[in-house]
């Protein structure tokens, strides 16, 4: 780490006595030696390679720029880029800010305090109007490639690959630019950032991924069970403040693309795999990654990270993750003095290049409770062993399997709505006996046991009919006070100070809400949630409908999770049909009867000391106990943002 003053030409290389304007570093991150209030404030639009609205014309993206006026010909500074659609509809960040424009049509508010905090430092921020949104043109795509495209074009745009015009129309370079750009953003924005660098695009130093899609088919549903129906073309109207006629034949594409009659995987949705797709896969990226998502996040699901980590890992890339137990909220509302601070040191060490200890402290930044964080050297904890959990005849839950021809059945019925059953159905009072659930529960765990990874279920089923939705669900039961990601504000509550990062001016002021973390008392959480159409079994695109009253094998992977189970507590495995909450699937009626001794769960779960952590869990336990009844778990509202 640099522990005295130095400055960074605009070459990047740090040097001491140079003439100003230079960029400052001190005890290893930038300083904020430029004016805010001074900083040149000026917009562009950058040709894409794409005609997403078929006007016969090029897409061009709206680029508004905020930089030290310092920077040009005597300073280069590197990017930090927001390509977002919601810039004018809901708004960034916990107050929903929005852009505003001058008299001149130039951006005078940035959302957010990234344009605050790093431009005074030697940055310059760019505010991108995704391809089809705010004052860009074309038509949104849902995640398609034209919305990947737009925003790489303004990457190649900085590095000399493409080009921009003035609202004149005149061409204009990125000469005040290293070229080093960082994206960094919340859900869709983050998204973004993941699909650019998922190209490859040279010049894409870093992402900063939050909450951040990585496989579109993984948004929309799981394994042929959908989570939402009519979502591509609902998503990309709702982004969309053009009059509704102008890409409504684009919205008619993304409804039949979608195919929302089956839940299968097709070419429509490869398109939108970051991870393998046709645009991009995690193969090409070249950028480092800096993630963070909650392990609580119901909106954009733990599997976009865990798997897009999964493949960064297995290509060795440079990366950090933070995760959190709230659900689908940003750090900066998080734990925010702690993240600006570490952003601050990984934009400075992968864009500026400075030498600061960033990549040496541990990878991995977890919160096992509220407010409650640790540190590892990488994620899933390296620790954790497969903990092998099978149902019995008596209900009970323990790592010996059932006797050998032992089965149990329930129905994949319509609840009171006609749909399936809600969640709160069915984790209530897990030893009474429901037509529409299976439930089994282990006996008290004897010592703390926590939980880093990816469960996965497997069962031996027979239907009575074609095909039937699976739900899968493991259940922590036990009083605790757990963060309350369920609730409004999932996991945390805005309050009325403020607190302030960076330089402001009368238009853009660097304060924001705190907030504080929410937390809840409750008897049960539901901790892996997971969901087949059992006839998507061994493939996604290529369904095979059971045949009636044979049993079949089914293996699935549930959202991965890091939670600490309690001792005392019990932990449960909840076997159903259609999640009413969850998904917007119709009951198929089938009949389910499980082969007990062939089925069971996999947790990941991290052993203490040099315990077996089959020891967690007696063999086969079970009690006088009772569970708790007439649970009412809500549903987390659609928020997409």
């Amino acid at each position: 780490m640099l522990t005295v003053a130095a400055v960074i030409g605009s070459g990047g290389v740090a040097h001491a006595g140079a003439a100003a304007p230079k960029i400052v570093v001190k005890d290893g991150v930038t300083q904020p030696v430029f004016s805010y209030q001074d900083a040149i404030r000026e917009h562009v639009y950058v040709e894409s390679p794409v005609d997403s609205d078929r006007d016969g014309r090029k897409d061009r993206v709206r680029v508004d720029i905020v930089r030290p006026k310092e920077s040009g010909r005597g300073l280069k500074v590197p990017v930090i880029m927001d390509a977002s659609p919601y810039y004018d509809n809901s708004g960034r960040g916990n107050e929903a800010e929005r852009k505003v424009y001058d008299a001149a049509g130039n951006p005078a508010k940035f959302p957010l305090f990234y344009d605050n905090y790093f431009v005074p430092r030697g940055y310059a921020f760019l505010a991108v109007d995704m391809i089809g949104t705010t004052r860009s043109d074309g038509c949104p795509t849902s995640g398609g490639a034209p919305d990947v495209l737009g925003a790489k074009a303004v990457v190649d745009w900085l590095n000399g690959r493409a080009t921009a015009y003035r609202p004149d129309g005149g061409t204009v370079k990125a000469s005040w630019s290293t070229g080093r750009t960082g994206m960094i953003g919340k859900s869709y924005d983050g998204t973004l950032a993941n699909g650019v660098a998922a190209t490859g695009v040279k010049g894409l130093e870093t992402i900063v991924p939050i909450s951040a899609i990585s496989s579109w088919y993984d948004y929309s549903r799981m394994n042929g069970v959908k989570y939402w129906t009519d979502e591509q073309p609902w998503l990309a109207d709702y982004v969309d403040t053009d009059p509704p006629a102008k890409c409504a034949a684009v919205r008619a594409e993304l409804d039949q693309g979608e195919d929302d009659a089956t839940g299968n995987y097709n070419r429509y949705w490869a398109e939108s795999n970051y991870r393998r797709g046709t645009v991009g896969n995690v193969g090409n990226v070249r950028a480092s990654v800096f993630a963070f998502h909650g392990a609580n996040d119901l909106n954009v699901k733990t599997n976009h990270f865990s798997l897009w980590w999964k493949g960064l890992a297995e290509r060795g890339v440079t990366r950090k993750v933070w995760i959190s137990q709230r659900g689908h909220v940003d750090p900066f509302d998080t734990r925010r003095e702690k993240w600006i601070a570490t952003l601050h040191q990984w934009f400075d060490h992968e864009l500026h290049k400075v030498r600061n200890d960033v990549l040496r402290q541990p990878r991995a930044d977890v919160e096992v409770g509220p407010d409650r964080w640790i540190t590892q050297a990488d994620w899933p904890a390296p620790g954790a062993r497969t903990l092998t959990l099978r149902p019995g005849q008596d209900g009970s839950l323990g790592t010996e399997p059932a006797a050998k021809g032992t089965t149990a059945s329930y129905t994949d019925s319509a609840g009171p709505a006609g749909a399936g059953y809600p969640e709160g159905d069915l984790v209530s009072d897990p030893t009474a006996a429901k037509p529409y659930r299976l439930a089994y529960v282990s006996g008290p765990v004897p010592a703390d046991a926590r939980i880093s990874g990816t469960p996965a279920a497997q069962l031996k089923v027979k239907l009575d009919k074609p095909t039937a939705n699976l739900t899968a669900l493991l259940v922590d039961y036990g009083e605790d006070t757990r963060i309350d990601y369920l609730g409004r504000g999932e996991g945390i509550e805005t309050l009325t100070t403020e607190s302030c990062h960076g330089e402001s001016t009368a238009a853009d002021d660097a304060c924001y809400k705190q907030t504080r973390t929410k937390t809840i008392t409750s008897p049960v959480n539901v901790v892996g949630r997971g969901w087949l159409d059992a006839q998507n079994r061994s493939s996604l695109s290529d369904p095979s409908p059971l045949t009636p009253g044979r049993f079949h094998g089914v293996r699935w992977q549930t959202l991965s999770q890091d939670y600490v189970v309690k001792k005392g507590h019990r932990l449960a495995l909840i076997v159903a049909g259609t999640d009413a909450d969850y998904t917007t699937e119709t009951p198929t009626g089938a009949r389910v009867t499980v082969d007990l001794a062939g089925s069971s769960v996999g947790v990941p779960v991290v052993p203490a000391g040099d315990a077996d952590v089959s020891s967690l869990v007696a063999p086969r336990a079970r009690d006088a106990w009772r569970g708790p009844s007439n649970v009412v778990l809500p549903r987390q509202p659609r928020n997409l943002f």
